[in-house]
């Protein structure tokens, strides 16, 4: 199914609006007021309106939580006594193409070439920063096998780390390049296959990372797992790096995973990966509109003052 079915699906629901009975789905994805791919809302909407998020996910999560719980009691006497990357991808890849929606697949791609790219972004821009970095550009479901997943935390950690270890070591504090470059930044759809849209591919993204939330931690180890869940509140230090360079702090207001010095549950993880991946998206068009922005000013032919010689 092309994403773009998301985008019909809610212009005919549109053309049956109901003052009495609006659809709720369809009021955010008409709301400009936050910035986000409008083929990645309109199959984020679709998603979310989904008789699996509706009534699966509160169903599912409070077995998910309970199993989290038990995990951690085994995780914590044997901590790496189960550690399989290969397993977890293999079984998260068979899972998301058998069971899960195309909707929550296509964003589930997007948000790790994104993720690549808002580090590139930050990378490029940062003065005095010379990093080799190591980008996530899935296009088909079969390309996350490849340790995506684990990889994807890895690559956040290693670069706050060595950005500020090389702004450490020059006595010097993140700060722009005379001329920003937006060449890391992507407007088209990143290549993306198609996704599979068989007669079980119903499952909501909700309820999918509800249920692989305690299979990533019964199959990495406790620190791994703890890894990845604080990596989540990281949404706020990446936006600082990328509002600090561009001189614009008014995107911090949209993220809400926050604090990192200050660790969450791991029990809300699966909420707030949703979060951290609607952050990722509103940073990227964020970036996207200031890409477009300063390229029609550069493209605009220059006014000479009247009386100009």
């Amino acid at each position: 199914m092309p994403p773009t079915d998301a985008i019909e699906t809610l212009k005919k629901i549109q053309t049956k609006h109901d003052k009495r009975d609006p659809n709720p789905w369809l009021a955010m994805y008409l709301d400009a007021s936050i910035p986000v791919n409008d083929v990645a809302k309109a199959n984020l909407m679709v998603d979310a309106s989904s008789w699996s998020r509706q009534f699966l996910t509160p169903l599912i999560r409070p077995f998910c939580r309970l199993s989290m719980c038990f995990l951690k009691v085994v995780k914590t006497i044997l901590p790496n006594a189960l550690n399989s990357p290969w397993l977890l991808h293999h079984s998260i890849y068979w899972g998301l193409k058998w069971f899960v929606s195309p909707y929550a697949n296509y964003l589930i791609m997007r948000h790790f070439n994104i993720g690549s790219e808002l580090l590139q972004f930050v990378a490029t821009n940062t003065k005095g920063v010379k990093m080799e970095l190591n980008p996530l550009r899935p296009k088909k479901l079969r390309d996350l096998v490849d340790n995506v997943f684990l990889q994807h935390d890895l690559n956040i950690y290693n670069f706050i780390i060595e950005i500020n270890r090389q702004l450490n070591e020059m006595d010097m504090e993140l700060q722009p390049i005379d001329e920003l470059d937006f060449s890391a930044i992507s407007e088209d759809d990143f290549g993306i296959e198609e996704m599979p849209h068989g007669p079980l591919n119903f499952i909501d993204l909700l309820t999918a990372i509800e249920v692989y939330t305690p299979a990533y931690q019964l199959l990495l180890t406790d620190s791994d797992f703890w890894r990845a869940s604080n990596s989540l509140q990281l949404d706020e230090t990446i936006a600082l790096y990328a509002t600090t360079l561009i001189n614009d702090h008014r995107f911090l207001g949209l993220v809400n995973n926050r604090h990192p010095m200050v660790p969450e549950s791991m029990l809300g993880a699966a909420y707030r990966l949703m979060l951290h991946g609607l952050a990722a998206e509103s940073l990227h068009a964020y970036l996207v509109k200031q890409k477009r922005k300063r390229a029609a000013l550069a493209a605009a032919p220059s006014v000479e003052p009247i009386g100009a010689a």
